[in-house]
């Protein structure tokens, strides 16, 4: 006899007999991973749909950089003793640190080096990127499709604590991410695991509000900061990568606010991190903006059918010195020349140089 009132029900007899129940454990229709996998912010991804337009390395620009953290996901700082595996990329808004990022997922990822990836976002973007809610589950997810044994030992703990997703992003880092990973790293012959977990725009994360009021009377509400939601998912990340099982290089990329010059400022953590790479005050991107524009300004010209001689000698130079190190500044010139206005390149060129600095933005 089948029944409806009790699903996966086996053995059952309706009667004077008693009967037995046997429910395995079903969150989704499709177990532990399915229900995990509804858990993610599935657009934070580097190659979500979401963020198909999202801005990339301009071939031969960044080279310097990309390969300076590449070089750090592949040998870490040799020298250091234990490994510092959490490393911190800043830089002003507009100076490409998404930009970077995201090339740099490109290039670890056919390489077997690219383990997770989280875009924030806080502008135009799904509620899962703005978010920390996702942020851990997102981690686990990808790294189980990562492997076969990390995922059935993922799939295990979720089963074993279903209501782990309840739980504070702490304990879900413990139970979905590093109870796994020992696991995995008891197993005999084990495959050595390496790779990269790339967080971006962490500074654009925005505080979850709650409403328990247990401890500051009926009524009111505390307000959390987004520095606080930074900060704890920043504490979450280096205990993370304090723990001997876990063995992937973090990478965290965001604007140089309190919070983290703080976090990873060395009088405060000296042997926690590797040294910051900062974009501003550690490379020189004019060359990399001389480079994009020029390629850019080839095809209007070709596009337009424009003399070799457009644009005339000294724009680009001066582009670049109004650009102060911002590729903001340049990709905004590109597009705004891409929108289609009524002039032609050559008058549309000649009025951004006569306004002085950026001040036409």
């Amino acid at each position: 006899m089948t029944t409806t009132f009790f699903p996966n029900a086996c053995d059952f007899q309706v009667g004077e007999q008693n009967f037995n129940v046997t429910n395995t454990y079903s969150s989704s229709a499709g177990g532990p991973l399915k229900e995990l996998a509804s858990r993610i912010a599935a657009g934070a991804i580097h190659d979500s749909a979401e963020r198909c337009d999202a801005p990339k390395c301009q071939p031969e620009t960044r080279v310097a950089v990309q390969d300076d953290l590449y070089s750090w996901i592949v040998d870490g700082d040799r020298e250091s003793e234990p490994p510092k595996k959490m490393k911190w990329m800043t830089g002003p808004a507009g100076s490409g640190k998404t930009a970077v990022m995201g090339s740099l997922a490109e290039r670890c990822a056919p390489d077997g080096l690219l383990s997770a990836t989280f875009f924030f976002a806080s502008w135009s973007a799904s509620i899962g990127r703005r978010r920390k809610t996702a942020f851990v589950t997102t981690i686990a997810h990808q790294l189980a499709e990562h492997r076969e044994d990390l995922k059935n030992a993922i799939s295990n703990a979720i089963e074993n604590k279903p209501s782990i997703f309840e739980k504070n992003l702490h304990t879900q880092m413990e139970a979905l991410i590093l109870a796994p990973l020992r696991e995995v790293a008891l197993q005999p012959d084990r495959p050595r695991l390496r790779g990269a977990i790339i967080i971006d725009g962490l500074d654009e994360c925005e505080a979850e509000q709650y409403h328990d009021t247990t401890s500051t009377g009926i009524g009111v509400k505390p307000v959390r900061t987004n520095a606080q939601d930074q900060l704890e998912i920043l504490q979450v990340l280096r205990a993370a990568s304090s723990d001997p099982c876990f063995p992937f290089r973090i990478l965290v990329a965001s604007r140089p606010e309190r919070v983290f010059r703080e976090f990873f400022d060395p009088g405060n953590n000296a042997t926690s991190f590797a040294k910051k790479l900062d974009l501003y005050e550690d490379y020189n991107a004019d060359a990399d903006i001389t480079l994009f524009l020029e390629a850019h300004f080839n095809q209007i010209r070709r596009r337009y059918n424009l003399p070799p001689s457009w644009p005339p000698p000294g724009a680009i130079q001066t582009l670049v010195e109004n650009a102060s190190g911002q590729f903001i500044y340049a990709a905004t010139v590109i597009r705004f020349f891409d929108m289609g206005h009524q002039e032609s390149p050559r008058a549309f060129l000649e009025a951004i140089l006569e306004r002085p600095g950026n001040g036409w933005l």
